[in-house]
């Protein structure tokens, strides 16, 4: 690669990373997710909008000089961003699994986050598959994938709201946020699921394709149960050990080796890589106790931070920009997947909580905030898209959808926090024995 070719590059990673970070500052001045705008900024750079109204300038900056080097760089930038925000988001899971959320996680949506992706799951089958189905050609694959999206919801986004907001300490978000983390671990699990059939099905015959599922779902299954239950444990042993001197002396360099392993390890095992980066995250931070974590809290926080602000706006700007809305737009698509999944969690999130005792202003602060899926449920779309299970018109829906749901909720929070509303109502709460804390109406933040 030249200099004038290795210039083009990083001036359109600069305009990227430019547009996204603007873009996305702006909608956080707006009290909205932060994701939304810099997926904006992708569409806004991408063909739907730059390349209409000036497609000389933008094949020169996105499309001419060495297209092959590009294609690779932003390829790699892109899974690279994916896998840093998997990363980063399973290192926040052992806090937010807290013991002391437990309980109330059960009791209050234990019930409620697990019925859209079983109705979904039953309801998709009815529905003509063919417009959702990608080059896999596997249905079974679509129907997974559809009822993975209709029940995921964003950890990133709504924690990033809930801080925004000056709710992050309340019993309001350690529930939502608790239920979230369990329920998107459950998710990814059957989206490596849909990745194997689609996988099996593009490389087997009818004979085989049985048993090529079967091994590939058996391989995910030790991959997911031995990083859940003993890698942490080894992990916490490894950092510990007097030899290591990376760990030691690098903790950032130690949880990237441990980040690399695990995505390399399933790249092997055709494991799938979002899900692998995620467990990663679980692992390297889900083993340690006391002084040890605090120890690696602030590289930690560092590394969170290189991420946020400079590979994850990458990849949601990447996001935004493969999106052709001139061409992949179905606003008939959009209308039903949005209202009718929608309807679905609204219905199901209101069942788990109208049996914990909680009463319309609770249920619909809850429904709402469970039914925005942000930057996971744009990841699925992501990963199932480049697997080949949907096509480009259901990935653009899949990610619209996400972005439509992460701001109604930003709205609706905004909303009641503005009305001086309470998120949950404490009389409900100790009726059920679950101690709510005092500051469920909290105050505002500037």
């Amino acid at each position: 690669m030249t200099n004038p070719q290795l210039g083009q590059i990083l001036l359109a990673i600069l305009v990227l990373l430019l547009g996204a970070n603007l873009l996305g500052q702006l909608f956080r001045k707006l009290r909205q997710p932060k994701v939304v705008g810099e997926i904006l900024a992708g569409i806004l750079l991408g063909p739907t909008v730059l390349g209409k109204l000036a497609p000389g300038f933008a094949a020169g900056l996105f499309g001419t000089g060495n297209p092959e080097s590009k294609a690779v760089v932003f390829g790699f930038l892109y899974n690279l961003g994916l896998l840093m925000l998997m990363f980063v988001s399973g290192c926040a899971a052992k806090h937010l699994l807290g013991k002391d959320n437990r309980k109330a996680t059960a009791w209050i949506l234990g019930i409620g986050t697990p019925l859209p992706f079983f109705i979904a799951l039953f309801a998709a089958p009815l529905l003509p598959l063919e417009l959702f189905t990608g080059s896999a050609g596997s249905e079974q694959a679509v129907v997974l994938v559809f009822a993975a999206a209709t029940a995921v919801t964003s950890i990133p986004v709504i924690t990033k709201i809930f801080y925004d907001l000056g709710i992050l300490h309340t019993r309001f978000a350690s529930l939502q946020l608790g239920s979230a983390v369990l329920e998107d671990i459950a998710l990814w699990g059957v989206l490596s699921v849909a990745t194997a059939i689609a996988a099996a099905t593009l490389n087997s015959d009818g004979g085989t394709l049985t048993a090529a599922i079967g091994g590939h779902m058996a391989v995910n299954a030790a991959y997911v149960l031995l990083a859940l239950t003993v890698m942490p444990a080894v992990l916490r042993t490894l950092s510990r050990a007097s030899w290591n001197v990376v760990a030691r002396n690098s903790p950032i360099a130690w949880m990237l080796t441990v980040f690399l392993g695990y995505v390399s390890l399933a790249a092997a095992l055709d494991v799938t890589l979002a899900f692998a980066a995620l467990l990663a995250g679980f692992g390297v931070m889900g083993g340690m106790r006391g002084t040890e974590q605090e120890r690696f809290r602030d590289p930690m926080q560092s590394l969170s931070d290189i991420s946020g602000h400079f590979f994850v706006p990458l990849y949601f700007a990447i996001v935004g920009y493969r999106l052709d809305l001139s061409k992949t737009f179905d606003p008939l698509m959009l209308a039903g997947f949005l209202l009718g999944t929608s309807l679905v969690v609204f219905l199901s999130v209101g069942l788990g909580a109208k049996l914990a005792g909680m009463n319309r202003l609770d249920i619909i602060n809850l429904a709402v905030t469970q039914n925005a899926r942000g930057g996971p449920g744009i990841v699925m779309a992501s990963v199932a898209f480049d697997a080949g299970i949907i096509n480009a018109t259901f990935y653009t829906t899949l990610v619209l959808t996400a972005v439509l749901t992460s701001q109604a909720c930003g709205f609706w929070l905004d909303y009641v926090l503005r009305k001086n509303w309470p998120l949950l109502s404490g009389a409900d709460l100790r009726r059920r024995g679950l101690d709510p804390a005092p500051e469920e109406t909290p105050a505002r933040t500037a």
